[in-house]
Order: C-alpha cells, then sequence, then structure tokens
C-alpha cells in the first residue's frame, strides 16, 4: 500500500505540467476538491494541490513543446547516480538532475520503452503529505509493451520487485519497492500497451464514486478514456482526461484488495 514512509523507488511525489495552470487548478479543484497554493514568485508558476492543507500533488506550467501529462517521480538518495544508471540501463535524460533550491534534486528521465518519470532526493521536502485516501495517490501503473523487459530496467534502478497476477484477458504485474514485505509494500502495477496508447506511466486516485468523478470530470471539460467499470476483487475504475489531454484513473478499492 502506498504511504508516506518512503523508501527507495516509492512513488513521492507527482506534478502536472499544463499549458493553462489556472484552468487545470479549477478543474482538478471541481473533482477533488482540492485547493491549490502558489509555491511563490520564484516557483515560475509552480505551486501546489493540497488537501486541507496537505499537499497532495503540484501542478505547473507546461514546458514547450511538452505534451500535458501527470509526472511520478519515485525516490532516490541520489539523483544524480540514478540519472547515469538511467542511461547505462538505455534509458535517457530528459532534464539533467538540478537542484529545486532546499527543497531536493531530482532529474527528468525516460524508460526504454518511453515512459516519462522523475526522481526525486528529499531535501527539505521528503515527498507528498498525504497518500491513500479520499481523493489522493493510490497506485502508479505502468503501460508498456514488453512489461517485463522494462521492469527490468526500473530494477536495476531501485531493486523493484514484481509477481504476476492473471486478470481478464492479460498477465498483471504487481510491482514493490526492494525491501519489505512483498506484498505490504506493493504501489503499482505494470501492464501491456493497449492500442493507441503511449508508453507511460498512469496515477491512480482514491474516490468514493467514479460514476460521479466521471460525470464532474465531463461537466468541466475533461473525458472519459475508459468508462467506470468493475475489476474483480480489485475494485471499480475508470480512466479519465483533464481539459488539456493529460490521462489519471480514479478506483474506488475492494475493501479486501
Amino acid at each position: 500500500m502506498l504511504g508516506t514512509q518512503f523508501t527507495k523507488g516509492s512513488p513521492n511525489w507527482i506534478d502536472l505540467g499544463s499549458p493553462d495552470t489556472e484552468a487545470a487548478a479549477a478543474f482538478y479543484g471541481a473533482v477533488f476538491g482540492w485547493d491549490f497554493r502558489s509555491a511563490g514568485p520564484e516557483a515560475g508558476g509552480y505551486g501546489f494541490f493540497q488537501q486541507d492543507g496537505a499537499t497532495v500533488g503540484a501542478l505547473g506550467p507546461l514546458d514547450e513543446g511538452a505534451k500535458s501529462a501527470w509526472t511520478v517521480y519515485f525516490q532516490t538518495s541520489d539523483a544524480d547516480a540514478t540519472q547515469e544508471a538511467a542511461k547505462g540501463a538505455g534509458g535517457t535524460v530528459r532534464v539533467e538532475a538540478f537542484d529545486v533550491m532546499d527543497a531536493g534534486r531530482m532529474a527528468c528521465l525516460t524508460d526504454p520503452a518511453g515512459a516519462e518519470f522523475a526522481v526525486w532526493q528529499p531535501g527539505t521536502v521528503k515527498g507528498l503529505d498525504r497518500t491513500s485516501a479520499t481523493n489522493t495517490l493510490l497506485w502508479a501503473e505502468l503501460h508498456v509493451p514488453d512489461p517485463e523487459a522494462t521492469l527490468g530496467f526500473y530494477e536495476s534502478l531501485f531493486g523493484w520487485r514484481w509477481s504476476r497476477m492473471e486478470a481478464p484477458g492479460m498477465t498483471y504485474r504487481v510491482i514493490s519497492t526492494a525491501e519489505g514485505d512483498q506484498e505490504d509494500t506493493s504501489f503499482g502495477g505494470a501492464a501491456e500497451l493497449q492500442e493507441g496508447m503511449d508508453a507511460a506511466w498512469i496515477p491512480y486516485f482514491t474516490v468514493e464514486d467514479p460514476d460521479a468523478v466521471s460525470r464532474t470530470a465531463q461537466g468541466g471539460g475533461g473525458s472519459v478514456v475508459m468508462p467506470a467499470a468493475d475489476v474483480p476483487d480489485v475494485g471499480r475504475i475508470a480512466w479519465l482526461a483533464d481539459p488539456f489531454g493529460a490521462v489519471f484513473a480514479v478506483m474506488k478499492p475492494n475493501p479486501r484488495a
């Protein structure tokens, strides 16, 4: 289960690049009830999505030429070393490691299959304040053509473990961090890329009613990528896109999951 006691390879941050941060903040405010707080004039428009004062994500202006998307960050004790390891394992570096004032150090990377991600070396900011609660990050899911080959890349960076789970029409891989009970430290999964999709990490947010959230998203200018459906022994899931095309998923977990 995703928590906030981050260890090597844990998802510890998410942020959204958007061409219209004001409109994006309004959209996610309507969908999840989040508030948006600027990080200050020196942050170039970057700021934090918050739930009752707890940071649950972040938002910033879209880099020139980039497509609006959510980025999942993974914990590292050395962003520079992880960056070099990624290059050596067939990944690419989009943004070289740099300091974010005293908050931490980060690098933006792409895995060999083309899925973008980032790494965060904590400074004063350890990571998200809240996860796995209603309207917060619950799960991170990788979609690539060859999941196990790509998971080998991440294993070389973070020591991740994974186990296979048979799902209707597919084999799913449940990912865990390197240490601790494998089930208790699971935080995400990997699946084969579906036709028409780009390789990507998709964040899942816990909600009480995926159908109602889907309607709210549509009413706010978003779209439904995959209508809400029940997944046996997992929960009810919907895939959505915000008004600028950034894809995310919502899920009401099965209490036993």
